[in-house]
């Protein structure tokens, strides 16, 4: 009795957080939703600023996405903000590395840059893990990979209830596998965060920027880049940062001269 009277406690309590949480979320997404369609509406009309504006809205609110991100670096491209087009569009890789427009968008983009670097060529090895982990976005990751434990269920389930043994087989090998799967997903997913974490990246936006060879102004300069340009973050000293290009050569540059992706 005193269980039945606990359940039925717990079981009011978890319907009040739903009736509570739900329309709180609702109301938040709705929000979002407006906001993001009023950017667009905006985008539609040529007022590109206050389209930026209004995704930036977003923004600070918290919300993020590679859709706000991409649009967010088509507003900047459309206003003639090369620098700040690909940040943006940098920022939406980072969220769907495997989106075709917003990688196409980038080659464009750094096409209009001053600065046109080759890259040095990966080891077919690195390239293909790269591939594989920037296969898919963590979000959908994340999909595939709830999918799949709940499918295991499924079939656990079935294995458990059925007196055929040929099914018992078929769904017992079947759950072993969807649930390999899941933990294959949650593995690359953790994979993709842990590179873009030690991949840090920043874009210039100095239109003239010296990098030296060392972390003082009186040093010598190895060569110059200009804004638009993406650099990996190899370390920081206080003021400035090492930096690494896309060809391999290396300096050291003012923070303030970039901004972080």
């Amino acid at each position: 009795m005193i269980w039945k009277m606990k359940f039925n406690t717990l079981k009011r309590v978890l319907c009040l957080l739903i009736l509570l949480v739900v329309p709180i979320l609702t109301f938040a997404e709705g929000q979002a939703n407006t906001l993001f369609e009023k950017g667009n509406a905006l985008y539609k009309k040529g007022e590109f600023k206050q389209a930026l504006e209004t995704y930036q809205l977003l923004i600070n609110d918290g919300y993020q996405s590679a859709g706000v991100y991409f649009n967010m670096g088509n507003a900047s491209y459309k206003s003639g903000d090369i620098p700040l087009a690909i940040l943006y569009y940098e920022k939406a890789h980072k969220l769907n590395p495997a989106d075709e427009d917003i990688n196409f968008n980038i080659r464009f983009a750094n096409s209009k840059t001053t600065d046109k670097i080759d890259e040095v060529p990966e080891f077919f090895l690195a390239n293909w893990w790269k591939k594989i982990i920037l296969g898919f976005s963590i979000s959908t990751l994340s999909v595939f990979s709830v999918l799949f434990v709940l499918l295991a269920s499924g079939m656990l389930v079935v294995y458990f209830f059925t007196n055929s043994v040929s099914i018992k087989k078929l769904s017992f090998y079947t759950a072993i596998s969807l649930f390999s799967l899941g933990i294959i997903s949650l593995f690359i997913s953790d994979r993709q965060m842990n590179y873009f974490n030690a991949h840090k990246q920043a874009i210039v936006f100095s239109g003239s920027v010296s990098v030296k060879n060392a972390p003082v102004s009186s040093s010598a300069t190895l060569f110059i880049v200009h804004d638009g340009t993406k650099v990996n973050i190899l370390e920081n000293n206080n003021d400035w940062m090492r930096v690494r290009i896309a060809n391999g050569n290396e300096g050291w540059i003012k923070v303030g001269d970039v901004k972080d992706i």
